[in-house]
């Protein structure tokens, strides 16, 4: 067995799929959990180390760069010193909001491209060079080290009235097809996944989602074994990308 130390992150590490992502990877590497404001990661953080597993979660806001490096050089100094990077995953929110395109601002397109598109590229300058270190360790690890990037319907549609959020969704996508294109050939594995659907977490539970049918929502912990599955693949079959919805989803 690989005798490397590795650890995982996860940018948007609140409720959701966030939470389920990083107690998902917590089960095989101690999880850097990043988000805007502490009480998005403090429940998740509680929940691995319940389990057993080892979790840090930092205040960062993956739009701003000198907050990032604030963040990668407290877990290279101070939390994982000699430990390599084995999967990042990106799941940061960014600029959704419902509004008539004549009322939209030119602000509100400014924050969707930062929360969706800005935010992916900074953590990406952050994690691959990680990642590649890892490539390139003499003691491989098991699974090819990863860059995972959630995306949503709005990835790959823009529906009417979301404008700013299809516009930041659709080039965090090809972002991350960039990313893949170029990475991949050097050993890190970056995916794309398209979330076609509402998630079921606290926040949606009243929702009347595809007619309140059981299993109508996307399971969090589904969208999590997913991604985890991705991590594993082997070099020789990557996936560049993914949509998950619900059986009873129109599309």
């Amino acid at each position: 067995m690989p005798s490397t130390k590795l650890f995982a992150i996860v940018a948007g590490a609140g409720p959701g799929t966030g939470k389920a992502t990083a107690l998902r990877f917590a089960k095989a590497y101690p999880v850097v959990l990043l988000a805007r404001r502490p009480e998005s990661y403090a429940e998740a953080v509680a929940a691995i180390e319940a389990a057993g597993g080892t979790a840090v979660g930092i205040s960062a806001d993956a739009t701003d760069p000198a907050s990032l490096d604030a963040a990668f050089e407290r877990i290279a100094r101070d939390l994982f010193p000699g430990h390599r990077l084995a999967a990042a995953v990106f799941n940061a929110a960014g600029g959704f909001a419902r509004k008539p395109f004549l009322e939209q601002t030119g602000a509100e397109l400014a924050g969707a491209l930062d929360g969706s598109v800005k935010g992916l590229w900074n953590f990406a300058q952050k994690t691959i060079p990680l990642l590649l270190e890892t490539v390139s360790a003499e003691d491989k690890p098991s699974h090819p080290p990863s860059l995972l990037v959630t995306g949503a319907t709005a990835s790959v549609r823009g529906s009417a009235q979301f404008g700013p959020f299809a516009a930041g969704m659709f080039a965090r996508r090809a972002l991350a097809q960039s990313l893949a294109r170029e990475f991949g050939p050097r050993g890190v594995h970056v995916a794309h996944a398209v979330i076609d659907g509402v998630i079921d977490i606290p926040r949606t539970k009243a929702y009347a989602v595809n007619g309140g049918v059981e299993d109508g929502k996307i399971s969090a912990d589904a969208i999590a074994e997913s991604y985890w599955h991705l991590h594993t693949q082997p070099r020789s079959a990557f996936t560049q990308e993914i949509d998950l919805r619900p059986f009873v989803e129109k599309f």
